[in-house]
C-alpha cells in the first residue's frame, strides 16, 4: 500500500507533468483563466489518463514488445516501433468518446472547451504520461496508479494557476507584465513550490 502511494505523490507532486516537466503547458496557459473551465478540463485529463495509460501499458505488453506474437509462431516479431501511434489512437478514442459524452449531457461545458478538447489528443502532457510509463516498464496495476496520479497533479497545477489568475485580475499590477508575462511568472513561481516536495518521504 505504501508503495502504491508513494507512485500516486511521485506522479502527481514530485514529477508533476505541468510543473516538473512542463508538458501540456499550451493547454494549461490557455485553459487556466477561469476556475470553472480549468476544473473542468483537468477532470477531463484526469479521466483520459487514467484510462489510457494502463490500457497503453496492456497494448505495448501483449502486442508491441518484442516477442509478444510468440502464441501466433512469431517469435521475432516486433512492433515497437508503432508504439507512439498505438499510444496517440488510444489516446484520440477516449477523447472522442469524452467529447461525445460532455456534447449530449454538458453542452455548456462542451461549448466553454471549444477547440481545446480535441486538441487534448495531441496534448504532450497525455502522451508524456503513456510514454514514461512505457520506458519506466510499470505493471498494469503501477500504470493505473501513475495514470491516475498523473492526471490529478495536472488538474490541481491547473486549477490552482487559474484560481490565482482569477485573484490577479483584481491585482494592480505592473503594466509591462500584464496578461501572458504574469502568468508564466505565476507558474514559474508555483513550479518553484511543488520543488519543496521533493524528496517527500511517507511512512
Amino acid at each position: 500500500m505504501s508503495e502504491t502511494l508513494d507512485l500516486f505523490v511521485q506522479a502527481a507532486l514530485t514529477e508533476n507533468l505541468a510543473l516538473a516537466f512542463f508538458l501540456g503547458m499550451c493547454m494549461f496557459l490557455a485553459v487556466s483563466k477561469t476556475v470553472e473551465m480549468a476544473f473542468g478540463f483537468g477532470v477531463a485529463v484526469f479521466t483520459i489518463q487514467t484510462i489510457s495509460v494502463p490500457l497503453n501499458q496492456l497494448i505495448g505488453h501483449f502486442l508491441l514488445q518484442p516477442g509478444a506474437w510468440a502464441w501466433l509462431g512469431l517469435p521475432d516479431a516486433d512492433l515497437s516501433f508503432l508504439r507512439l501511434i498505438a499510444f496517440v489512437g488510444v489516446i484520440a478514442a477516449f477523447v472522442q468518446i469524452l467529447e461525445m459524452v460532455l456534447d449530449r449531457y454538458f453542452p455548456a461545458l462542451s461549448a466553454a472547451f471549444g477547440v481545446y478538447l480535441p486538441l487534448v489528443t495531441v496534448n504532450c502532457a497525455i502522451l508524456g504520461g503513456s510514454l514514461f510509463m512505457a520506458e519506466r516498464q510499470y505493471s498494469f496495476a503501477e500504470s493505473f496508479v501513475y495514470g491516475a496520479g498523473s492526471g490529478f497533479g495536472w488538474a490541481v497545477a491547473i486549477c490552482l494557476l487559474a484560481a490565482i489568475r482569477e485573484r490577479l485580475e483584481y491585482s494592480d499590477s505592473p503594466e509591462g507584465l500584464r496578461g501572458m508575462g504574469l502568468t508564466f511568472l505565476v507558474v514559474g513561481i508555483v513550479s518553484l513550490a511543488f520543488l519543496g516536495f521533493v524528496g517527500i518521504e511517507l511512512p
